[in-house]
């Protein structure tokens, strides 16, 4: 009898268990793709396909399917035998089940109370940029991007201004899967989920003493699991074109400014020119040179991208490996190039119901190639009747490698040529990260309490090497020595983090308590060299030991060590989804200060307006949250103590006998962590049967006990202080509607701004602390913006003799028509130093930026443009005419320059720029700053989108052009100046490529 039972228990076993099948689709009946099917408390299951469909085998018939689609609520619906099973999800209200990533864990959006922003990969992929915050440019409400266009440069990155006085210390911190850098340029955009944009002091604060300028989290892609292998192909190629090229003085114009200067000298310069080069044929006044250096040494720049990948997953893993090359050429037409080769790989394992270990790594290897930065300055500055190669130098024994010209030959006292200093320079650097980290998760109470520790190592080497090698093209316009610059950074950064998390529900009451220790160990040690005179045989030769001679003095061994252990806390509690506290506590251990100890509070709260009876339901606000939130964060980015002990030997006479002493000081700092406080307050929002979203906030944040330096009574020289205080605050707002109209067409529209007002709130009873030279001064003055550019109000010029003797100030300074008029500011008669100014900062007032975007059947579009406002440009290379007037000027001058009355009254005359009257740092040196861009524009067509073509992949064909048009009055070839002071910047390419991403 054992056996028929056997059988028949068999049977009634495979009656249990059937196939379920069926469709997916949103309210409006439009199919899901995508869509999670599972089998509930189990990791069996599917997604949906193109077309919304789904098959689940082995479904026991009494077991219960949780339907899932991000932006749309979850749906458990009971098997109960049933073969098919067909089901609509609604949009869920600002997506409440949807997580956000923060400091070791995520939150449901409905739950968050402070300022955090979220972009996901789509935004990413849109840019072709070798570095991922470029893409960022715009899409982020007070978070501002700064460019820089040579290949592999990092932007910067600031997040709500800067808080400190060493510029350097106001960098956000980043988080690459737990790991902690101060960039990301070695990561590849398309390796990357989600990124999220930690604004606010609560909601950064988890991350402790790196966070105190907020915090971007970088979470790579993953596999799912139960998902079938997909092979991605995403590659383009194109072209950089450089934009908006500063137009400068040609020859006949040029002629004119020297023939107006009243410099004999220069004219002189012309003179010889025309003898040596002949005369224009067009106009037998001017030299028959017209060389525009711009066009010289500029070129258009191949960019391509190349990244291949495999996802998927089983019942108890998933996994995701990739790799990825980048190639990016600078426009500059030198060895200028950036080449990228990464590797990835990524893990998550489910060993069974209360074990899940994981890791992933990712191996970098980049080759740059920098600019000479100097090229952009010297191409400004060389005079147009001078050519690039002089045939008169051809025969020259005495001139080597090449003819190049010089301008010393005729008379002036620079060589000015910039090809000299781009064809005999070389400045490679070699950079090696590998990123691993290593997590095991034990869930000790089922769906209540889990334990995680993580492991993190970043390991980084930099190879610099700078090669100069040597020419004579005359005279002062040589380089006598080969020499040769070896640098080798290694960075070691290790984090060993252990959290245990509680989460629980009981009746309207969500919480979830997190507690954990975190061990950092930070790791630098340098070698640097140089050598003299080596064998000029090639890269052979290019090793120190080759070198006949070593520079002692630039020549060393260093290194640093920094240990820090944290001990932080937090709870996030949830009332009837309406109530809602946010707390955490840090306390932060290192040995870089004096300080050993710094403790870290932070409180939020919110409420859900939407879920009160009293909210009036309907489809005009779906949604409504307000939040605030307060908190203190310490800030060790700042530089560690320093300083030394000075002893001096005195000499006094006692009578008549000298008695000698000695007098000792000491400069030694005793610093401690900057504290940034920071108050929030910001509001959520869905309207419109959620089609629109708002985000906004108002933000207060007080650096307090800012380092900042400090003159000494009777003692030369200043020490470093932690006495500073530095406010900014702002107010900052996100809209963004998302419409599907139809089965085949959709749309969004979305913007952001964000404003920003920076002041100096203390300087340790000091008035002000002057930054930048004494030519082109900087001044922090309580009240004011950090950094202003100071100086004098020009309010016009001087148009003829009879203003000229009609004052007093510029009879008294021998003043011509042509010469600026300065504002008297305190009212004394007299114009001097005390009349100077703020004259503007470099930090905009507020950026903005805003997207559209459409799909229509198988054509996707999308156009993005961003801007900012009320930031001032310090225009040093018209400046540098301070210290040389042998040069040439923009085109700019040239026109609108004072040449007779009435033709203007804010141009000094080609005469007047010649005196130091004129050359005082002032508002002509001072432009606008603002700028609109349209940031991208793609166009793209997917075949077989819906997978209706068995066994053809989904081929997705675009065009992108990016950075297409920048509109400006700034007189340079672009507005983004990190800090303002614009003497060599890049140029900022526009790009232009076509791409092709495949789906397997």
């Amino acid at each position: 009898m054992s056996i028929p039972i056997m059988l028949l228990s068999m049977a009634v076993s495979a009656q249990d268990n059937i196939t379920v099948s069926g469709t997916v689709t949103d309210g409006q009946g439009t199919p899901l793709p995508g869509a999670n099917v599972i089998l509930k408390n189990t990791t069996t299951g599917v997604q949906t396909d193109f077309d919304g469909n789904y098959v689940l085998d082995n479904v026991p018939s009494n077991g219960t399917l949780v339907f899932s689609y991000i932006g749309f609520t979850s749906q458990e619906i009971p098997v109960n035998g049933q073969n098919t099973i067909n089901i609509s999800l609604q949009e869920d209200t600002q997506a409440l089940d949807e997580v956000v990533v923060v400091g070791y864990g995520e939150l449901k959006v409905k739950d968050l109370t402070s300022a955090i922003a979220t972009v996901d990969s789509e935004v990413l992929d849109l840019a072709p940029v070798g570095q991922p915050m470029q893409a960022l440019q715009g899409r982020v409400a007070g978070l501002q991007i700064v460019n820089n266009g040579g290949p592999g440069q990092s932007p910067t990155v600031r997040v709500r201004g800067i808080g400190s006085y060493n510029t350097d210390a106001s960098n956000p911190l980043f988080v690459v899967d737990g790991a902690f850098f101060n960039d990301i340029d070695f990561l590849n955009p398309s390796d990357i989920a989600s990124v999220s944009v930690l604004k606010d002091a609560s909601a950064a604060a988890i991350y402790g003493v790196r966070a105190a300028n907020g915090v971007v989290i970088i979470e790579t892609k993953s596999g799912k699991f139960n998902q079938k292998p997909q092979i991605t192909y995403d590659g383009y190629t194109g072209y950089q074109v450089a934009q908006n090229i500063l137009t400068m003085a040609n020859s006949e114009q040029f002629t004119t400014l020297a023939l107006e200067s009243g410099s004999d000298p220069d004219v002189e310069f012309i003179l010889n020119a025309m003898q040596r080069y002949g005369r224009s044929r067009v106009n037998p006044n001017i030299p028959d040179v017209n060389t525009d250096w711009y066009d010289q040494i500029i070129r258009t720049a191949l960019i391509q991208n190349h990244s291949l990948s495999m996802t998927g997953g089983s019942e108890q893993a998933t996994y995701a490996i990739g790799a990825n090359y980048f190639e990016q050429e600078g426009i500059l037409k030198m060895k200028n190039e950036y080449e990228r080769f990464n590797l990835r790989s990524k893990i998550d394992f489910q060993v069974n119901d209360w074990l899940k270990v994981g890791g992933s790594m990712v191996l970098s290897n980049s080759t740059r190639y920098d600019a000479e930065d100097s090229a952009w300055r010297l191409a400004y500055y060389a005079v147009p009747v001078l050519p690039v190669f002089d045939p008169l130098l051809l025969d020259n024994p005495d001139v080597f490698p090449t003819n190049y010209a010089n301008a010393q030959d005729l008379g002036y006292r620079g060589g000015q040529n910039p090809f000299p200093t781009m064809d005999f320079s070389q400045n490679r650097e070699k950079t090696r990260n590998v990123l691993a980290n290593f997590y095991a998760e034990f869930d000790l109470v089922p769906e209540k309490l889990k334990f995680k520790t993580a492991y993190n190592h970043n390991f980084e080497n930099t190879n610099r090497r700078e090669v100069r090698l040597p020419y004579f093209i005359g005279n002062n316009f040589q380089r006598e020595d080969a020499s040769l610059l070896k640098r080798e950074v290694t960075i070691s950064n290790q984090i060993w983090d252990n959290t245990l998390t509680y989460t629980d529900t009981f009746g309207k009451h969500d919480l979830t308590v997190l507690g954990g220790v975190s061990f950092r160990d930070e790791a630098l040690d340098l070698l640097q060299a140089r050598g003299l005179n080596f064998p000029l045989s090639g890269e052979e030769a290019y090793f120190i030991d080759q070198a006949q001679t070593i520079v002692e003095a630039d020549t060393f061994d260093g290194g640093a060590r920094e240990y820090g252990l944290s001990y932080f806390g937090r709870v996030s509690y949830n009332f009837d989804n309406r109530y809602l506290l946010y707390g955490t506590f840090r306390a932060d251990g290192t040995n870089k200060y004096q300080e050993k100890w710094g403790y870290f509070p932070t409180v939020g709260a919110g409420w859900v307006v939407s879920e009160e009876a009293f909210f009036p339901e309907s489809n005009v606000v779906n949604f409504l949250k307000l939040r605030g939130s307060w908190g203190e964060l310490g800030n060790d980015r700042v530089p560690s103590s320093e300083g030394s002990i000075t002893s001096t030997v005195v000499t006094t006479a006692l009578g008549d006998i000298l008695f000698s002493g000695l007098n000792t000081s000491s400069d030694f700092t005793a610093l401690k962590w900057e504290v940034t406080e920071e108050i929030n307050a910001g509001l959520s929002a869905r309207m419109f049967n959620n089609n629109l979203s708002l985000e906004a906030d108002y933000y207060v944040r007080d650096t307090k006990d800012a380092v900042i330096p400090v003159e000494r009574p009777l003692i030369p020289g200043a020490t470093r202080q932690n006495i500073g205080e530095i406010r900014n605050s702002g107010f900052e707002i996100a809209l963004n509607w998302n419409k599907q109209v139809s089965e085949d067409f959709s749309y969004s529209i979305g913007g952001n701004l964000g404003t920003l007002k920076n002041e100096v709130l203390d300087l340790g009873g000091q008035p002000f602390l002057d930054a930048g030279t004494a030519e082109f001064r900087q001044r922090s003055i309580v009240g004011e913006s950090i950094f202003a550019f100071y100086g004098r109000e020009v309010i016009g010029v001087y148009q003829n003799d009879a203003q000229i003797q009609a004052d007093p100030v510029a009879v008294a300074n021998e003043l011509e028509p042509g010469d600026f008029i300065y504002r008297d500011i305190n009212g004394d008669g007299d114009i001097n130093d005390d009349d100077r100014t703020v004259l503007g900062s470099f930090l905009p007032e507020y950026t903005y930026g805003f997207n559209i975007g459409f799909n229509y059947k198988a054509w996707d579009f999308s156009a993005s443009a961003t801007g900012q406002g009320g930031n001032s440009i310090l225009n040093r290379k018209r400046g540098e005419v301070i210290f040389t007037n042998d040069t040439n000027w923009d085109r700019d001058f040239a026109i609108n320059r004072w040449h007779g009355e009435g033709t203007t009254n804010s141009y000094p005359s080609s005469a007047g720029i010649r005196k130091s009257w004129n050359q005082r740092l002032n508002t002509w040196f001072i432009e606008d700053g603002d700028f609109f861009r349209i940031q991208n524009i793609t166009l793209g067509y997917t075949i077989n989108k819906d997978g209706s073509l068995k066994g053809m992949p989904q081929i997705r064909i675009y065009a992108t052009a990016e950075k297409p048009l920048t509109v400006f009055d700034y007189n340079g070839f672009n507005p983004e100046v990190s800090n303002g002071v614009d003497n060599q910047t890049y140029p900022i390419p526009a790009v232009y490529t076509v791409g092709v991403n495949v789906k397997i």
